[in-house]
């Protein structure tokens, strides 16, 4: 709509915080009745260049179980958010917190997945966090599902591979709705649903054993279900707390095309449509049409019910969440360098600077992808992850002098506040992680994100401690300014 005028600055109520996840944070793997889940079965990487996140085997799996300890496992240990939760929190608030995002574990609600009742220590846990959250003003943000569920459904129906999966999926989310109607006002269903075409990770399914053309039929039909169960979840929270938000979150992967030359321009089209397609269907409500021949070329079918199209129609969003860590180049010539990082589905780009774990920084690309959302979406963004992994040194001084973050955070912050001047609709950023935790991808301690540092090494040492780094005191001059104090 035309106007004279443009934003000048962040929204009133605008978001701002940070985001974490229960299996990289919680600990207390074995505590209270809760369940094992597939997060705490995956080992942790010997080699954080060369690791494989999604490669679970019925062996692996068997000797996980009998394994009694988190020694190979840190996401069983976390950072103990478990008993240091209010600590944790009123750092969080001392640093001006409008919001904080985490994750419920599902196998702390259901221990195995299947049960009829939920464990009411589980849920008694998370209402003593929201509550904590409420006296400091602070907005939940609830990852329902974050790269992980309850490790009995991967041993009895194969994760997400199975159908009967959605309808535990919806018992556990009518249990959450229900609890914390008029507590949680922002939800997501899916943490980075686009890591289901991956493997193990996002579908809690084995494939190990099958070759690449089943492996892709299991990881797609798996998605599927994923589908089913967020759009019937969008319907029961409408339907159980109106007030409340439901959005989806995809890990963006913002690609350029590598030349001018058209065949690279079109690889670089279809890579953006593989990436877009979850929110296609998540968003808009339907399958897209590019997908039918992807699918065809392929040799992927989708089964589905009558019902299924329509109960997606139905199932749409209300706001798209995202994560915006890097973006590559796409070429359609193989001999193209390949950009590194766990991230990396493309090309190295010669013009921008790298983390210490090769992940390619462009702050302007999360403007650009921030227009090419709203443009082809109009629902309102939120980016919900967005952070640098640095190996940070105490220094003599007992301090953590970490202005690389600090660099890095305000030039993204600053590309935020352009694309609201283009007249996107961003209403918050939850930077990953306001607290030292374990590395999703290789479950490293070393691989730093925080403003608060934590002492523990990658073997589980030390004490624990938590301890403001510069940013902290930054980040909270960002929030008290609204965005505007960035020095």
């Amino acid at each position: 709509m035309y106007s004279k005028t443009i934003p000048d600055r962040f929204p009133d109520n605008f978001l701002w915080g940070g985001a974490t996840a229960a299996n990289q944070l919680e600990g207390g793997w074995n505590l209270d009745g809760k369940g094992l889940t597939t997060a705490e079965v995956v080992k942790k990487a010997e080699d954080r260049q060369n690791f494989t996140m999604n490669e679970v085997t019925s062996g692996s799996l068997e000797a996980a179980i009998a394994d009694k300890t988190d020694e190979l496992y840190p996401k069983r240990r976390g950072i103990d958010f478990y008993h240091h939760y209010k600590e944790d929190i009123k750092l969080f608030a001392e640093m001006g917190f409008k919001a904080f995002r985490l994750s419920i574990a599902w196998a702390r609600i259901f221990p195995n997945g299947d049960e009829t009742e939920p464990n009411e220590a589980g849920l008694q846990f998370y209402d003593d966090v929201f509550a904590e959250c409420r006296h400091y003003g602070i907005e939940p943000v609830v990852t329902i599902s974050h790269y992980e569920m309850p490790l009995g459904l991967t041993l009895k129906y194969n994760g997400w591979a199975n159908r009967k999966t959605i309808e535990f999926f919806t018992r556990y989310t009518e249990v959450l709705f229900k609890r914390y109607q008029g507590v949680v006002k922002y939800w997501m269903t899916f943490n980075e649903i686009n890591a289901s075409t991956w493997g193990f990770t996002g579908t809690g399914a084995v494939d190990s054993e099958l070759d690449e053309q089943d492996k892709m039929q299991l990881r797609y039909q798996a998605l599927h279900h994923e589908f089913m169960a967020s759009a019937l979840a969008v319907k029961q929270c409408h339907q159980i707390d109106p007030e409340a938000k439901i959005g989806c979150m995809l890990a963006r992967m913002q690609t350029y095309s590598n030349t001018p030359n058209p065949i690279d321009v079109r690889a670089a089209q279809l890579q953006d449509q593989l990436n877009l397609f979850f929110t296609d269907v998540q968003v808009r409500g339907e399958y897209p049409e590019y997908m039918n021949r992807y699918f065809a070329e392929n040799g992927i079918s989708i089964k589905m019910q009558s019902q299924d199209q329509q109960i997606i129609s139905d199932g749409k969003v209300d706001y798209l969440g995202f994560s915006y860590y890097m973006s590559t180049v796409t070429s359609a010539n193989d001999e193209v360098e390949k950009a590194t990082g766990n991230f990396a589905f493309g090309g190295k780009n010669p013009y921008l600077e790298t983390s210490d774990w090769g992940w390619q920084i462009d702050p302007l690309g999360l403007r650009i992808t921030l227009n090419e959302f709203w443009d082809r979406y109009r629902v309102p963004l939120f980016i919900v992850e967005n952070g640098l992994g640095a190996i940070d040194e105490v220094a003599s001084d007992g301090k953590i002098h970490d202005n690389y973050r600090i660099d890095y955070l305000r030039k993204h912050i600053e590309q935020m506040k352009e694309a609201i001047k283009d007249g996107v609709n961003l209403i918050g950023y939850t930077m990953w992680g306001p607290i030292d935790l374990i590395s999703a991808s290789t479950s490293e301690m070393s691989k730093r994100y925080g403003f608060i540092y934590v002492d523990q090494d990658d073997e589980g040492n030390g004490t624990l401690n938590r301890i403001r780094k510069d940013s902290f005191a930054w980040y909270k001059n960002v929030i008290a300014s609204d965005g505007e104090n960035l020095a």
